[in-house]
């Protein structure tokens, strides 16, 4: 059976898209994932809903949130490559300040470890020294 005819209860669906049961429902409150009818009691989900948790799962991944993914979905739904792009963009952007913040902490983290290795056992240490200076 080909993976496009191919139904999953909900627990199959979380297992192949690899998040929990809970994820799941969570995606459907949020509407980021449509619920299907119940047929025979069942919700059966197909193949654009695995690939649709997979989306998201990736785009988690590099650093969306769960609001920029639904615009994400969105916007692909109505096909707006120029806003996605503008999105992913500034995603870019802000990814980009994040590492420079990150890049000073590590700077000063540094800082610290050597003057700790730096200081005989007589001197407070600077590491937390620095933690407990408000």
């Amino acid at each position: 059976m080909k993976l496009s005819e191919q139904t999953f209860t909900i627990g199959k669906l979380a297992a192949a898209a690899g998040v929990g049961v809970e994820t799941v429902r969570y995606y459907e409150r949020r509407k980021l994932l449509v619920q299907p009818p119940a047929a025979a009691g069942y919700r059966r989900y197909g193949a654009p809903h695995l690939e649709r948790l997979s989306f998201i799962k990736r785009a988690q991944g590099v650093g969306f949130t769960l609001e920029e993914i639904a615009e994400l979905l969105t916007l692909n739904d109505t096909r707006d490559h120029h806003l996605a792009r503008s999105l992913a963009s500034e995603k870019i952007r802000q990814i980009e300040t994040r590492i420079e913040q990150l890049g000073k902490v590590a700077d000063a983290l540094r800082h610290l470890v050597h003057e700790c290795e730096c200081g005989g056992q007589e001197m407070p240490c600077p590491i937390i020294r620095m933690a407990l200076t408000p």
